[in-house]
């Protein structure tokens, strides 16, 4: 009597089941342009096969990019990972892009983001990171810490970015004279991890002395802990990697340590001078100018915003520089208007203490760099550090236009904004979509492209802050060495040579050929796989 009751109770369980998963995995979101779907892995197994035909190892954008391809580029695609993560829409329209970022009547300060993705950084930018926050919390926080990003207090730092620039050259005399192999990326990151210290706390962080003893506990314990993501593919839950996280956990700790004696240190000094303090420029001295009591929510929320500007203040810079002295190194006509343009501002002495002096003495030539500007405008172009994510709750009846001018729902989705489609959108870049061309951004040609088709700082409410900084450090760093150096490609990425031993040139494209396309690998954010290996002479 038991036996066909249950049995039949299996049969309507396994009836229900089965029906529950052809609707989510076949109607749910039929709506939404996809690639065929399977009952039991969702878009897993065809994002897998992405990934292998691309770069196993490649950034998980470059799946994107081939699947929204494979689709004909549509404005959103829905990719379904359940169980590893949310269903997902990615966006691949700057309009449609533009909407999620900006404020609305149903989230003022835009849609939350997503702290799936936001808790496996956790260690690295602390619970209150102002990347993780949003509505009031966001916006309270932005209001305290933003003055210290804006631009008159930002120029005040140009003689601190270029003796931090001169200690870079220095090293890169160093390596000039042995012509041996070595990271750039490594250079570019200790350079930037030195300039944003000083930027956000007025402290020295001695990132690039390169004698481990001397090197400040600071920067050693960044460089650990981001270390601990390199090689991660997914994000597993905790419980999977627990000797991992404990080690993070260990190495957050004493990051935040040290950070309070910084925060103690300048909140004393602030006290000392008085509130009518104008010495006070730093992000961390303003943000600190009106705190009399440093309560102990205040100085953990101060620090876990320390930790954030010092990851990403250092992390876009030191991806961007790297990106822009391979791509130079491999466009000749952009390299030949770059110096020329220096030459013309800067003087033909290309010396450090000339540029320097020249830099110092006239504020404005850092704005008269047009071309530097659009070389590091199409690099961020072409080589975004990462999108942004956010989560649209189930109920909140958030709505996107879409091109055709219907109305999509989006509640209950992930939803991605890819800056790799977008910026790559022949519709706004036209046939030289995948190529490194600087002049598109120059006042007579930029005009056609839709603002909301270069997204690298995102838009909206919750644009990065430290987008000025970037383009002040980068601007400085490229008039200090471009024309010094000679920076030559090794290993993947190399230029091509042809039968006379000279490089080989892409008449379409202006470029040299390479031996092998480099590309970017998921390494907490989006950088060159091999670290950008390089070799650097002194130009003649």
């Amino acid at each position: 009597m038991l036996a066909p009751l249950l049995a039949a109770v299996t049969v309507l369980v396994l009836s229900f089941t089965y029906h529950k998963l052809r609707y989510i995995r076949f109607q749910q979101y039929a709506h939404f342009p996809q690639l065929p779907s399977s009952l039991l892995l969702g878009h897993l197994k065809a994002f897998g096969e992405f990934m292998k035909a691309n770069k196993p190892d490649a950034h998980p954008d470059m799946a994107m990019v081939a699947m929204s391809q494979a689709l004909g580029r549509p404005p959103l695609m829905f990719v379904d990972m359940r169980p590893i993560n949310d269903p997902l829409v990615v966006v691949g329209d700057p309009e449609i892009a533009d909407q999620l970022t900006k404020a609305s009547k149903v989230f003022p300060t835009s849609p939350p983001k997503s702290s799936r993705s936001l808790e496996r950084l956790s260690y690295v930018l602390g619970p209150t990171s102002i990347f993780s926050q949003h509505s009031e919390e966001w916006r309270l926080l932005r209001r305290r810490f933003n003055p210290g990003f804006a631009p008159q207090y930002l120029v005040t730092f140009v003689p601190d970015i270029l003796d931090k620039g001169l200690i870079f050259l220095a090293r890169l005399d160093s390596l000039s004279k042995t012509e041996e192999t070595f990271s750039l990326m490594n250079l570019t990151t200790r350079l930037t991890f030195d300039i944003i210290g000083k930027v956000v706390m007025e402290t020295d962080l001695d990132a690039q002395d390169y004698d481990r003893s001397k090197k400040g506990e600071l920067v050693d314990l960044f460089e650990t802990l981001l270390d601990s993501y390199n090689g991660e593919r997914h994000n597993l839950p905790w419980w999977l990697t627990i000797q991992r996280v404990r080690r993070r956990a260990a190495l957050s700790n004493r990051i935040t340590s040290l950070l309070r004696v910084i925060v103690r240190r300048k909140h004393a000094e602030l006290h000392e001078k008085g509130k009518d303090n104008t010495n006070a420029r730093s992000v961390l001295s303003l943000a600190l100018q009106d705190i009399t009591s440093l309560t102990s929510s205040i100085m953990d929320e101060t620090c876990d915003q320390l930790r954030t500007f010092l990851f990403a203040g250092h992390d876009t810079t030191s991806i961007l520089l790297s990106w822009v002295f391979y791509e130079l190194s491999r466009t000749p006509h952009a390299l030949r208007a770059v110096h020329a343009e220096l030459n013309n501002l800067l003087g033909s002495d290309t010396s450090p203490s000339a540029v320097r002096t020249r830099l110092l003495e006239q504020e404005d030539l850092l704005q008269q760099m047009h071309y530097v500007s659009a070389v590091v405008k199409e690099t961020l172009r072409l080589h975004p550090p990462g999108g942004t994510a956010r989560v649209i709750p189930p109920g909140s009846g958030f709505t996107v236009r879409m091109p055709s001018g219907e109305q999509q729902c989006l509640d209950g989705l992930l939803v991605y904004n890819c800056q790799s489609i977008i910026h790559t959108d022949p519709k706004a870049f036209g046939d030289t979509a995948d190529n490194f061309v600087p002049e598109r951004w120059l006042a007579d040609d930029s005009s056609d492209i839709p603002a909301g088709a270069w997204r690298p700082f995102e838009r909206g409410v919750r644009s990065c802050p430290g987008q000025e900084l970037v383009n002040i450090e980068a601007r400085v760093i490229i008039a200090l060495a471009v024309r010094r150096y000679n920076f030559i490609k090794a290993g993947m990425g190399e230029v091509t040579l042809d039968e006379s031993g000279r490089p080989s040139l892409d008449e379409k494209t202006g470029q040299y050929k390479v031996t092998e396309k480099l590309y970017a690998a998921r390494q907490v954010t989006a950088k060159p796989v091999d670290g950008m290996m390089m070799r650097v002479r002194l130009s003649s």
